[in-house]
């Protein structure tokens, strides 16, 4: 996997207002993580944080801080505006040559299922799968053939084999499938609407339209 080298500032923890004012200015705060060393408040710029955030791919980030050591690592944790959907806050976890660490890595559906074109509606059930790896076999993606599903048929995580990865999510649960198409339901005789019957309307009696002459 290719290294996108990310330049971040270490930085003081300081007021809420002193935050807000740093993200105005295009620096998004955020924590680097590395085993066996403190964390470190860092800083990096809006524009450069953003391509490793919204995208369908895995990135190995090579982070410089002030211009110094280089850490491998990969984007743990992303917080955004509610309002805006802004990024806010970010966590990046270090990773340590030759020990194997989580991480969920997106998954592309390659193909034109058979059961689609038969007339079935492709349903898929993760977008991402939770692995184990060493840092040297981060995949950008997995990709996963779904030509020979016919409707009804269905892949799950016990179906899929990847090279020097371990799955982590469980064997029964489904990741795709090819489902039935929907058809609606003729109502049966007990669930049709019946129709309101019209009123009644009961006349008066001559007796309480006419007043009794006297």
């Amino acid at each position: 996997m290719e290294k996108v080298v990310l330049e971040a500032n270490t930085r003081k923890i300081g007021s809420k207002s002193e935050t807000k004012n740093q993200r105005k200015n295009g620096r998004i705060p955020g924590v680097f993580y590395l085993k066996g060393k403190k964390p470190i408040s860092i800083d990096v710029s809006d524009r450069a944080i953003k391509p490793l955030v919204f995208t369908g791919e895995t990135h190995l980030i090579g982070l410089k801080v002030d211009n110094n050591q280089e850490f491998d690592c990969i984007i743990k944790d992303v917080q955004f505006d509610p309002v805006t959907d802004q990024i806010v806050h970010f966590d990046l976890l270090g990773l340590v040559s030759g020990e194997t660490f989580a991480i969920e890595v997106p998954l592309v559906f390659n193909g034109s299922a058979v059961g689609v074109k038969d007339g079935g509606i492709l349903q898929q059930h993760l977008h991402k799968l939770e692995i184990e790896c060493l840092p040297k076999d981060i995949p950008q993606h997995l990709e996963i053939d779904v030509t020979e599903l016919k409707i009804g048929d269905s892949i799950h995580i016990s179906d899929l084999n990847f090279e020097n990865l371990t799955i982590l999510n469980q064997k029964t649960t489904v990741v795709v499938s090819v489902n039935h198409p929907k058809i609606e339901k003729e109502p049966t005789p007990e669930e049709a609407v019946v129709e309101p019957a019209e009123p009644e309307v009961i006349g008066k009696g001559k007796g309480e339209e006419e007043t009794e002459e006297e």
